[in-house]
């Protein structure tokens, strides 16, 4: 049985960091494939302990975008 998850890796100084949204699970790597491969099996141990009843699927639509606020106006 296979789940489907959001995932988000952004470049954080020398590190690519892996985001798990429903489950809040992050992890890290020097690569985007090693981040990606990092935070999978992440994902894995964190199903393994916990469980995966109760647990949201990614199913609806993914919009990313970059927001640029005003900060002391």
């Amino acid at each position: 049985m296979s789940r489907k998850f959001t995932a988000i890796i952004t470049k954080e100084e020398k590190w690519y960091v892996g985001h798990c949204v429903e489950l809040g699970v992050v992890s890290q790597g020097k690569t985007i494939e090693e981040a990606q491969a990092n935070l999978k099996e992440a994902v894995e141990l964190y199903l393994e302990s916990f469980g995966a009843d109760d647990i949201p699927e990614s199913k609806g639509e993914i919009v990313l975008y970059r927001l640029e606020v005003a900060v002391g106006a």
